[in-house]
């Protein structure tokens, strides 16, 4: 199979459903210019077809390895990491007083969408990096900025988030990594942390950790928790790396999928010697993680999308290709098979309508970022949705596409089960989607008195013109105005199948939007209006299915007792 980058869909989506224009208004994105948009799309199409989209399958039989000096990359993707650095494809996003292109956020996770379509393992560094460069932006002193941006902007030294303990998963407030002061204004640093995304690799000249801990005497819970930045080497006078910072790779994770990617259990200050800095005010880290966790949860969900567009290439390449059966009485591909159709055209629905969702999500952070309070309030409700149905639309088209291959699909050599292997940890990490689910009631549905639901549900209504589309916003109305007032158990019980029912209806929306302006005669139109009509005949009756368990009550959930699981 030959990696064909979404161009053509990803240009539509920018301009009906992101509004690039709009943007590009704002002296802020001037720079955003049609010509310029095409450029990078198409730039970044050729980079990654030619040089990441061939390294895919090597990450994953070949991988990351460990050794006790550290984690080594293969070394093609050495190379390929270099060429990316070079190339400039980190600097899109970053504003230009830190060597970056100033260019939308929204442009940034076009450009992400491709190299994860490629190659989504070797993304996830580049991704990571993202939401460094974003906590060091709101919350790095200006020495901190000037020190470490441009290289980071680049790509020439990497970032990495660590939060997760043995002991502190999703409670991030049980974390026990200390922070103690030296005296000199920096922190000695100690603890361990785990499942830490390329937390170590030979890739770049740095990395830089950002590293949640506790101070001396700090309030237990999340309120005593702060934020440092830690990096691989600390920096000579220069600011070139110089000595090793006492931050020590303990193992590399054995893991069902994303072999390309190093899932790092790392020690800090085993000897004592690993020095960090503070990045905001002492116990701020819970806001300056938030920082870091929005946009790591936004480009989650858009490694959903990713899976998806390359299990989808997968699946319609195998289709085109593999000669089985009849029709007409003659030889057929299984292309020509209505089953096989109904597949292809579902994960084609479910791919666009994902890129929608959060490509949607990516123009509110640009938005809210030139002061759009609107924004701000709409961003905060969609990425919940963005990360919890963009990864169960990756995990849904991946298995699609294994079963379009048939037998061959469970068989490693075609490929096809790397792309659900790959996709299964999206809906785990960076909060799994059970949380996602829990913030969204918990958290989004009383935003503003309950005005930003309300402002998303009318806008929906404002456009929408399918009859099921109408049906599946007027029931999610009024689930979201009862969860409004629900008990906690029974709001948590009613969430997942709530976001899911939520989500569908803004991608119907937005997807609905695109079919009314996809007029052209050429085949990307032609496979957008089909999608369209897919997902709004077929997909959105699905979501009103869900109604019984948003509305169900939380008691048959406790109607025995949690041992008799195990009965």
């Amino acid at each position: 199979m030959t990696f064909r980058p979404a161009v053509a869909d990803q240009r539509f989506v920018l301009e009906h459903v992101v509004r690039i224009d709009e943007l590009a208004a704002d002296a802020r994105y001037a720079a955003a210019s049609p010509d310029v948009v095409d450029a990078v799309l198409e730039g970044v199409g050729q980079f990654a077809a030619g040089e990441w989209a061939p390294l895919n399958r090597e990450g994953d039989t070949v991988g990351a390895k460990w050794t006790p000096a550290g984690v080594h990359m293969p070394e093609s993707f050495i190379k390929a990491y270099r060429d990316y650095v070079e190339g400039g494809w980190g600097t899109i996003g970053v504003p230009e007083e830190w060597g970056g292109q100033g260019l939308p956020f929204a442009i940034q996770t076009a450009v992400l969408d491709t190299l994860g379509s490629a190659n989504m393992g070797f993304a996830l560094c580049p991704t990571l990096t993202v939401g460094a460069i974003e906590a060091l932006i709101h919350h790095g002193t200006p020495e901190q900025q000037a020190t470490y941006l441009p290289h980071l902007a680049t790509g020439a030294w990497t970032g990495t988030m660590n939060l997760t303990e043995p002991q502190a998963g999703s409670d991030v407030g049980a974390l026990r990594a200390t922070a103690t002061p030296r005296g000199d204004g920096k922190w000695s640093i100690k603890g361990t942390k785990i499942f830490i995304s390329f937390g170590d690799h030979d890739m770049a000249d740095n990395i830089v950790h950002l590293v949640l801990a506790r101070t001396p005497d700090s309030p237990p819970g999340t309120r005593g928790i702060s934020l440092f930045l830690v990096p691989k080497f600390r920096l000579n006078e220069d600011g070139t790396p110089g000595a090793f910072n006492d931050v020590r790779v303990v193992s590399i994770e054995h893991k069902m999928g994303l072999h390309a990617s190093p899932t790092c259990v790392l020690s800090f200050g085993d000897h004592d010697e690993c020095v960090g800095e503070l990045i905001g005010p002492e116990h701020g880290g819970i806001r300056a993680m938030f920082t870091m966790m929005n946009n790591a949860r936004l480009n989650v969900g858009l490694q959903g999308v990713q899976v998806a567009e390359g299990a989808t290439q997968k699946a319609v390449a195998y289709a085109l290709d593999r000669v089985q059966g009849a029709r007409a009485g003659q030889p057929s591909r299984i292309v020509e098979h209505p089953d096989v159709r109904r597949m292809l055209l579902r994960m084609t629905a479910q791919t666009q309508a994902a890129r929608a969702l959060v490509y949607y999500a990516a123009g509110q952070v640009d938005r809210a970022g030139l002061g759009d309070p609107a924004a701000r309030n709409r961003l905060e409700i969609v990425t919940p949705l963005a990360k919890a149905h963009g990864t169960d639309i990756g995990n849904e088209v991946a298995s699609l596409g294994i079963q379009v291959h048939g037998g061959m699909g469970f068989v490693e050599e075609t490929g096809a089960a790397q792309y659900f292997r790959d996709a299964r940890i999206t809906p785990i990490y960076e909060g799994t989607n059970g949380i996602q689910a829990a913030d969204l009631v918990g958290r989004k549905l009383g935003l503003d008195n309950g005005g930003a639901f309300a402002a998303l549900i009318a806008d929906i209504r404002a456009e929408a013109q399918h009859a099921h589309l109408i049906a599946l916003v007027d029931a999610v109305d009024a689930i979201g105005r009862r969860l409004a007032t629900a008990d906690a158990d029974d709001k948590l019980a009613a969430s997942y199948p709530f976001l899911t029912m939520l989500s569908v209806a803004t991608c119907g929306w937005l997807m609905e939007r695109q079919g009314r302006l996809a007029t052209g005669d050429d085949q990307a139109q032609a496979v957008k209006r089909a999608a369209v009509r897919f997902y709004l005949d077929q997909i959105v009756p699905e979501a009103l299915g869900l109604q019984a368990a948003a509305n169900a009550s939380a008691d048959v959930l406790y109607a025995v007792p949690a041992e008799a699981f195990a009965a």
